[in-house]
């Protein structure tokens, strides 16, 4: 009986060998779990019991269980290299068979998807028009590295101040290639419909009626309207109304001067508004501050980033991003449960629970940091203590099995010489 005691331990002692030995050759390996050998006692039973003189039967390996405690966190500096700092698994697919993984190791496919080195494809939620992620909808995540579309300039923000101090021109009518029949100008560029550049410049006059300023647009040296908008100030310096060039009141002080129909290219005609409500005029000089337009050219991709909550954008030349969508996260009830699939991945049980998904800094989940990878989370110096420890282990069962074997045979000796 004793044999077959020290046999459990030495088959239980191997075991935990092995278990210590895998986590030492994964201690490099990104995403990796450690796991512990948990030991059972074993004992004869009866209907009626466990006898209270039971010496029992041995220990048997109960079992393996996997330590989802977090490993640290490298910075490697690919911005597709992605790593959970707190709770929660990457979604990945694989022709929809879905496994669970803390491995960030990234890359794209000819596909232009997000893949680790299995092939399997990320999950994340799309991207809504209203600027945020349908969660409600796992698919694979797709990086798009096409050109950004041109925005046509619609709205115009200008803040300048206009000199209080100034009279009209001395030369009419206005012209713009005569400086002396206008008091001020600058210019900005504005985009049509297929995102080429085009120059609008502003001409300021003032009026002999004080406190009221002419304003022309030329787009390109060409008139947008041969008649002006005008701008009127209190006695404060602060606009109090203003006309559109057709003659008719700008509300808020967003004037318009018509509509301008770009020369030589199939681009549609540009109807842009202007908005003077932070030009004042006070006592100084002609000064502009910031002027804002709302359109831009075509885009070149830049560069792809992950935010902390996980959503991938792409950024243009043409200082545009767009969200290509969100980085899907799962969690479960029991994460010991899971099953393990190899390849630092897992796939859902019934003693883990169903996958909860959710995104990054959510109820639940840790952040995503980018360009940072999460490192094994063995402990080298824990695992060779435990290395010793089952060796001493392994030794005393062998040392266990030459004690009965020695006594047994004293007890063949005695049994010969009687």
């Amino acid at each position: 009986m004793s044999f077959n005691i020290a046999l459990t331990g030495l088959n239980a002692a191997n075991e935990d060998l092995s278990v210590t030995s895998n986590n030492l050759a994964n201690s490099a390996t990104v995403g990796f779990k450690t796991s512990t050998t948990e030991f059972s006692s074993l004992f004869a039973s009866s209907p009626t019991g466990v006898s209270a003189t039971a010496a029992g039967n041995g220990v048997a390996v109960g079992e393996v269980a996997q330590q989802f405690t977090e490993g640290d966190i490298e910075t490697t500096g690919n911005s597709l290299d992605m790593a959970i700092d707190g709770n929660g698994f990457f979604i990945m697919s694989d022709n929809g068979a879905l496994s669970y993984t803390q491995d960030g190791e990234f890359q794209l496919n000819s596909q232009n998807q997000v893949v680790n080195d299995q092939g399997q494809v990320l999950q994340g939620y799309p991207p809504l028009s209203n600027g945020t992620f349908n969660t409600g909808a796992l698919q694979d995540l797709t990086l798009s590295t096409s050109e950004s579309a041109p925005l046509a300039t619609t709205a115009v923000q200008l803040t300048a101040n206009l000199p209080a101090d100034s009279s009209a021109p001395a030369d009419a009518p206005f012209s713009p290639t005569n400086p002396d029949s206008y008091t001020d100008t600058t210019s900005l560029s504005v985009y049509d419909s297929e995102g080429a550049a085009h120059t609008s410049t502003l001409y300021f006059a003032a009026t002999a009626t004080p406190g009221t300023w002419d304003v022309y647009e030329y787009i390109d040296g060409n008139a947008v309207n041969a008649t002006p908008a005008t701008l009127t100030y209190n006695s404060s310096g602060q606009l109090t109304s203003a006309t559109n060039a057709s003659g008719s009141a700008a509300a808020g002080g967003t004037v318009s001067f018509g509509t301008y129909t770009p020369t030589g290219t199939g681009a549609a005609a540009m109807n842009m508004t202007f908005n003077f409500s932070q030009v004042s005029q006070y006592g100084g000089s002609f000064g502009v501050t910031a002027v804002n337009q709302n359109g831009y050219t075509t885009g070149q991709l830049t560069g792809i980033s992950v935010s902390q909550t996980g959503v991938v954008q792409a950024q243009y030349t043409n200082g545009n991003s767009v969200n290509l969508g969100q980085v899907a996260l799962a969690n479960f009830a029991n994460t010991e449960g899971l099953q393990q699939d190899g390849n630092q991945t897992w796939s859902a049980t019934q003693t883990s629970g169903p996958a909860v998904n959710g995104v990054a800094g959510g109820s639940g989940f840790g952040t995503i940091q980018s360009g940072s990878l999460e490192e094994s989370n063995v402990d080298t110096t824990s695992a060779l203590v435990e290395m010793i420890t089952a060796e001493r282990a392994f030794q005393a069962n062998a040392q266990m099995i030459q004690t009965e074997d020695q006594v047994t045979q004293s007890i063949i000796q005695i049994d010969q010489n009687g």
